[in-house]
This record gives C-alpha cells, sequence and structure tokens, in this order.
C-alpha cells in the first residue's frame, strides 16, 4: 500500500540563495535525496503553488509544498512467522534470529526468509529498501540483527553501516587451542576455483577481523570476535585461513577436523553439529531517532551453549 506524504513549510529568510533541493534534503533529512529529485521532477512540490527544478534558488519566505506518494519497493509477500523480536521502538527493531533462517528471498528461498516474515510483522517495511534490513547473517550463523522502520532510520543505519560506526561483535567456536588474540587484515574476494565461497586473495576488498580468547577448552575455544569490516564470509574465511575452523563449518575447511587426542564422546558430538558455530552477539551504534549511542546484547544460541558445556574447560 502507498503512503502519503503532506507537507508545508515557509521558507526563512536565512535559508535565502539556497537550492530548493538542498533545502528540503535538509529540512526533511527522514526522505531520500532521491525520493525529494524524483517528487520535484513530477511536479509533486510547489513552491508558491507553482511546479520548479531542483536548481531553483529560494528568496525566502516562499511557500514549499509537497504533496507525493511513496509506492512500495518490494514485491515479496508476507508470511506468518514467529520472530524473536526483543526490541521495538518508534524507529528500530531488534531481532534475534535463529540458525537456518534465510535473510532474504533469492535463488531457491523465494518464500520463508526473514523478510517475509518482517513484512507481515509491519506491512510498512514494504516502503523501504529490503524491507528495512541493514544487515544480513548467513542462514546457520544466529544472533542479533537491526531492522529500520522508517526511512530516517534506514538512512541513518545505512549510512553508518557503511562508515564502519557500528559495532559488531560476534562468537564463535573454533578447533583448536588459541592462546591470545590477534588483528586479522586480509583481503576478500571470490574464491578463483568454487563461485559459491569467499577467499583471502591479493586483489580481493579490504577486510580486517579482530579476535580475542573468552574461553579455553581442551582442543577448542570459545573467541569473542569484532569485524571492522562487512565481507560476505568474512569471520569464517578469516579463522579458516588462520587455521582456525569455526566448529561444524563444513564450507571452510572444518568437516572431519578435530584436535588431536580428542575422545570418541566429543568427536561424535561435534561431527552432528550441523551448521557453523557461530552468532553474532551484539550492536552498538547511534540510535537514528535519539541520537545517542545504544547497546544490544543477545545470549550465545543455545546449541552452542549446549555443545560446549559438554568440553573440559582449561585453566
Amino acid at each position: 500500500m502507498s503512503k502519503r506524504v503532506v507537507l508545508s513549510k515557509k521558507v526563512d529568510l536565512s535559508d535565502a540563495g539556497i537550492r530548493l533541493d538542498k533545502y528540503l534534503s535538509s529540512n526533511y533529512p527522514e526522505f531520500s535525496r532521491n525520493h525529494i529529485q524524483v517528487w520535484i521532477e513530477e511536479g509533486k512540490v510547489t513552491v508558491n503553488g507553482h511546479k520548479v527544478k531542483s536548481k531553483l534558488l529560494l528568496k525566502g519566505e516562499e511557500e514549499v509544498n509537497i504533496d507525493a506518494l511513496i509506492e512500495p519497493v518490494i514485491e515479496d509477500k508476507p508470511e506468518n512467522m514467529s520472530l524473536n523480536i526483543t526490541h521495538e521502538d518508534e524507529a528500530i527493531i531488534i531481532l534475534n534470529k535463529p540458525h537456518g533462517l534465510v535473510v532474504h528471498p533469492g535463488a531457491g528461498n523465494h518464500s520463508g526468509t526473514l523478510m517475509n516474515g518482517l513484512l507481515h510483522h509491519n506491512s510498512d517495511l514494504n516502503l523501504l529498501p529490503r524491507a528495512g534490513i541493514i544487515h544480513r547473517l548467513d542462514k546457520n550463523t544466529s544472533g542479533i540483527m537491526v531492522i529500520a522502520k522508517t526511512e530516517k532510520a534506514y538512512l541513518s543505519l545505512n549510512k553508518q553501516m557503511k562508515g564502519r560506526q557500528i559495532e559488531k561483535r560476534y562468537q564463535a567456536l573454533v578447533i583448536g587451542n588459541v592462546k591470545s588474540g590477534k588483528i586479522i587484515n586480509h583481503s576478500i574476494g571470490r574464491h578463483p576455483k568454487s563461485r559459491t565461497k569467499q577467499a583471502v586473495i591479493v586483489n580481493g576488498r579490504e577486510a580486517v577481523t579482530k579476535y580475542k580468547v573468552n574461553k579455553k577448552f581442551d582442543g577448542f575455544t570459545l573467541l569473542d570476535v569484532e569485524i571492522e569490516t562487512g565481507r560476505t564470509h568474512q569471520i569464517r574465511v578469516h579463522l579458516s585461513h588462520e587455521k582456525l575452523p569455526i566448529v561444524g563449518d563444513v564450507t571452510y575447511g572444518a568437516k572431519r577436523k578435530f584436535p588431536k587426542g580428542i575422545n570418541e564422546e566429543i568427536r561424535n558430538l561435534v561431527g552432528k553439529f550441523t551448521r557453523q558455530a557461530l552468532h553474532a552477539k551484539s550492536l552498538t551504534f547511534i540510535h537514528p531517532e535519539k541520537e545517542e549511542k545504544v547497546f544490544f546484547d543477545t545470549p550465545l544460541a543455545g546449541d552452542i551453549e549446549e555443545l560446549i558445556s559438554q568440553f573440559k574447560v582449561l585453566r
């Protein structure tokens, strides 16, 4: 369903000499520049009752009116599903995505995705790109995500994401005894032999991953991981490159890999773990409406907790 936007404003004398499009972008930051440009071009913006062009220089005391429609940008269908929403306000939704749930519809996943569930939860999300989804998690990665509910929130969070201002922290259970933390700075790009995989390559895109030890087990380590960049499969690729594959990650080298001397019971438990033991733990960002730093956290996923409860803790 379309959303009608009706706004009116009298230009202050102090704004004399400003272009119309820049004036509207400054006074209505909740709308994208693209929306404003299209509305002007389509005659949905008038100055003193007249249709005008974007480059019009304002003189002050004009009446600027907007009467336009925001059209849906998503054709995917809403689907009723249980969403583990941990926080919701006028601007954002914070949810805990379970492993096994695909974020966006795509080849082989035309329904049953997080996007379909969000469209059912709030029909206005079909007015936003990707239904307000700012970032994605792999199908078999669990954890926290932030969703924008308004265009203003979407623009703000998207800008923060591109500016690397959103702090994203994860926890990963890896094979190996890790002694200390490290910063991994290796570029990542498409795997030269497998188009469905990523790899550390010389001419790839910059990728920075930091990790430190959270808890040590006999043959395994739970890591706290922070990423400065958001490349596809970044954590999985970087840790695999460091010879620390994530438990359950068959794509990046953990299949049939076990620490030396591990007993048969633990070997069987790990062998039956059917997804990468990677969990998005927390997000820190500037709230689009409150304009203050906020922090949201989610517990380590239950299946990972259950697995590590069987491990021998090293002191």
